[in-house]
C-alpha cells in the first residue's frame, strides 16, 4: 500500500480562523483572513482547538486533503466509498485490463502456506480464464475491448488491487478516522486510515492531534462492544 498527499487547502488554520470568526463578526471572511498574519501560531491553535471542544465544526469543512492511493483492494475500496462526503477517482477495470492483475493476500493467509497455496492457485485459475474468455470474445467482430472488458470484470475477484485519489474534507476525515482507526475495523481500511492520518497530523496537527479511534474521541468505547481487542480496557480510552 502506498498512500501520499497530494495537495490541501494552502494556509489551513488561517481559512479555518476566518471562517469561524466570521460567524461572530461584522466583517467578513477575506477581511479577517487577511488580519490572521497579525495572529500567532500559538493562538490559531488555541482557537481551533476551542472549536473543537465546542464542536463547532463547520468551519472544518473548508479545508480539504487530496490523497493519491496505490496498492490496496477492492475490499478496501468497497468500505472506503461508504464515506459518502467525499471525493474519489478510482482506476478504472473498464478501460485498464485486467489480464494479469495484481492482488492483495490478506495476513492471515499469507501466513499459513496451505491457505496461501490455495488462494494463489484460484487467483492464477482466474488469471487464465480471464485470458481464455478474451480470446474468445475477441473474435466477436461486435465486440470492442471496452465491451469485453466491463463484462470480464464480473470474473475478477475482490482482492485485485487498485488506484484511488481520495478528497476529503476535514470534518469527514475526522469522523472517518474515528470509525476506521477502531481496532474493530477490517485491517486494510484501518492500515490507510493510519496512513492518511499521518500525513494530515504532519499538515495540520493542530486539528489532528487530539483526533483518533471512536474511544480516543469519545472517552470510552460508544460502542460498548466486547469484541473490541482493548475491551474493557477502550471504555476508559481518552479518559
Amino acid at each position: 500500500m502506498e498512500v501520499r498527499l497530494l495537495s490541501y487547502t494552502a494556509n489551513p488554520k488561517e481559512v479555518i480562523y476566518s471562517s469561524a470568526r466570521q460567524c461572530y463578526s461584522k466583517l467578513g471572511a477575506y477581511q479577517i483572513y487577511i488580519n490572521t498574519q497579525r495572529i500567532s501560531a500559538e493562538k490559531l491553535k488555541e482557537f481551533i482547538s476551542h472549536l473543537i471542544k465546542r464542536g463547532h465544526l463547520s468551519p472544518l469543512e473548508h479545508v480539504s486533503f487530496t490523497f493519491a492511493v496505490e496498492g490496496v483492494s477492492r475490499v478496501c475500496t468497497h468500505q472506503l466509498v461508504r464515506h459518502r462526503i467525499a471525493s474519489y477517482s478510482q482506476q478504472s477495470q473498464r478501460y485498464v485490463s485486467m489480464d494479469d492483475f495484481q492482488f492483495v493476500v490478506p495476513a492471515i493467509i499469507d501466513r499459513n502456506n496451505e491457505a496461501k497455496t490455495k488462494f494463489l492457485e484460484a487467483v492464477e485459475y482466474i488469471k487464465k480464464v480471464y485470458r481464455e474468455l478474451t480470446e474468445i470474445l475477441e473474435k466477436d467482430s461486435s465486440l470492442d475491448k471496452e465491451q469485453i472488458n466491463q463484462d470480464l470484470r464480473f470474473l475478477i475477484p475482490q482482492a485485485s488491487q487498485t488506484k484511488i485519489v481520495i478528497t476529503m474534507n476535514v470534518r469527514q476525515l475526522l469522523h472517518f478516522f474515528g470509525e476506521r482507526l477502531c481496532l474493530r475495523a477490517q485491517w486494510e481500511i484501518r492500515t490507510l486510515a493510519s496512513e492518511m492520518f499521518s500525513l494530515s497530523k504532519e499538515v495540520l496537527p493542530e486539528v489532528f492531534s487530539s483526533a483518533g479511534p471512536k474511544c480516543k474521541v469519545c472517552g470510552g468505547c460508544p460502542e460498548n462492544n466486547e469484541t473490541c481487542p482493548l475491551y474493557p480496557a477502550a471504555l476508559e480510552l481518552g479518559r
